[in-house]
C-alpha cells in the first residue's frame, strides 16, 4: 500500500503540464497521499531539491503553461552513479512511487533507475511532439497545433500582401505530428516532414515543381511550405534560399522554435492534463508499476513504458496520403 508518491516534470516542457501536477496533487490527497514534488525534473531528485505539494499549492495553475516544477535534461543520469544515486534518494526520502510527466527520453530515465528502485513507476505522456507509443494524444500537443496555426494565418496574411513564399519551420525532427496537422489546418500548399522522406540539394525539384506549377495556374500569389525542423541540409533557412536560387523570386524562413512550447494550454490539453494524471495516481494505488497512464479511443489505459518509445505509432495515413495527393495536382 503506498502512502507517498514524488512526481517530477521532465525534459521539454509542454503546455499542460500544471494542469496534470494539479490533477496527481489533488487525486492524491483524495487518497490520503503525500506528494512529494521534485524541482527540475531528474536534477532534482539527485540534489534533493523538492517541495511538499498541497492542494492549497496547486490552486489557479491549470490555465498556466510551462510547469511550476520546472524541467530540465539531466545528463547524470545516463551514468550508473546517477541512477543508482537517484534511486538511493528516492528510499531516503521513503517514497513508494515516482511519477514522472515527460516523453520517451524521460521514461527512458525512469527504467533506468528501475533496477535499483524497491518503488513503483509511472510514467505521463508531456510533449508537444505527440510522438510517444501508447496513446492518442500526448499533453501539450493540442496547444502547440494551435499556437503553430496562429502564426502560420499571421504569416499566410502577409505572404498574400506582397505575392511571397514562405517556409514555416516547426518543431519535429523525428516526427511529423505538428507539422502535418499545423500544415493541414493552415492550408499550406507543401508539407515537408520525416514521413515524406528527406529533401536534399540534388532533388529540389520536389519542392520546386509543386511551386511552379501552382504559380503557372495562379499567377504570382502567396505559397507557404510548412517544413519539420532538420528536414533540409543547412536547415530552413538553406532551403529558403536555395528555393529563392531556383525560382529567381523571394522566399522567406520563418523558424518558430520555442514558441510552440509556451502559452496557455487549449482545453483538450487541460482535460486530457487532467484525466491522465488523476488515472496514474489511481492505478499507483492499485499496484502499476513500470506503466504509461495513456489514452486510446477516449479511455484511459496503461501502456509498457519500456515500449513507448518504439516509434510504432504513425501519422494519419489517410491525411498523408491526401496531401501528397493535392500537392501533385
Amino acid at each position: 500500500m503506498i502512502k507517498r508518491i514524488g512526481v517530477l516534470t521532465s525534459g521539454g516542457d509542454a503546455p499542460g503540464m500544471n494542469a496534470c501536477i494539479r490533477a496527481v496533487v489533488l487525486t492524491a490527497s483524495a487518497y490520503n497521499l503525500d506528494v512529494v514534488g521534485f524541482d527540475h525534473g531528474f536534477n532534482g531528485l539527485l540534489e534533493e531539491d523538492y517541495q511538499t505539494l498541497l492542494p492549497q499549492h496547486v490552486q489557479h495553475i491549470i490555465q498556466h503553461g510551462g510547469t511550476i516544477l520546472k524541467s530540465a535534461r539531466c545528463k547524470a543520469l545516463h551514468t550508473e552513479q546517477g541512477v543508482i544515486q537517484a534511486a538511493a534518494v528516492l528510499h531516503k526520502l521513503q517514497l513508494d512511487a515516482l511519477l514522472i510527466i515527460g516523453g520517451d527520453g524521460s521514461f527512458r530515465g525512469a527504467l533506468a533507475i528501475a533496477p535499483h528502485y524497491r518503488g513503483q513507476l509511472i510514467g505521463v505522456p508531456g510533449t508537444i511532439d505527440n510522438d510517444v507509443d501508447g496513446t492518442d494524444f500526448s499533453i501539450g500537443f493540442a496547444t502547440a497545433i494551435d499556437t503553430a496555426l496562429d502564426a502560420i494565418d499571421k504569416i499566410r496574411d502577409t505572404a498574400d500582401a506582397f505575392e511571397r513564399i514562405f517556409l514555416v519551420e516547426l518543431m519535429g525532427r523525428h516526427s511529423g505530428y505538428i507539422t502535418l496537422s499545423a500544415g493541414i489546418a493552415a492550408g499550406a500548399e507543401q508539407i515537408i516532414c520525416p514521413e515524406f522522406g528527406p529533401v536534399y540539394k540534388n532533388q529540389l525539384s520536389s519542392v520546386i515543381g509543386p511551386i511552379q506549377h501552382a504559380q503557372l495556374l495562379r499567377g504570382k500569389t502567396s505559397y507557404i511550405i510548412v517544413v519539420a525542423e532538420n528536414s533540409y541540409p543547412g536547415g530552413t533557412i538553406a532551403l529558403a534560399e536555395d528555393i529563392s536560387i531556383e525560382l529567381g523570386t523571394e522566399c522567406r524562413a520563418c523558424i518558430l522554435g520555442h514558441i510552440q512550447r509556451g502559452g496557455k494550454p487549449v482545453g483538450a490539453d487541460r482535460i486530457l492534463a487532467t484525466k491522465l494524471g488523476a488515472y496514474a495516481v489511481e492505478q499507483l494505488t492499485h499496484g502499476a508499476h513500470l506503466m504509461m497512464a495513456g489514452e486510446i479511443n477516449q479511455q484511459a489505459v496503461l501502456f509498457p513504458l519500456a515500449q513507448t518509445s518504439d516509434k510504432k505509432k504513425q501519422i494519419d495515413p489517410y491525411l498523408v496520403r491526401w496531401q501528397q495527393q493535392i500537392a501533385s495536382d
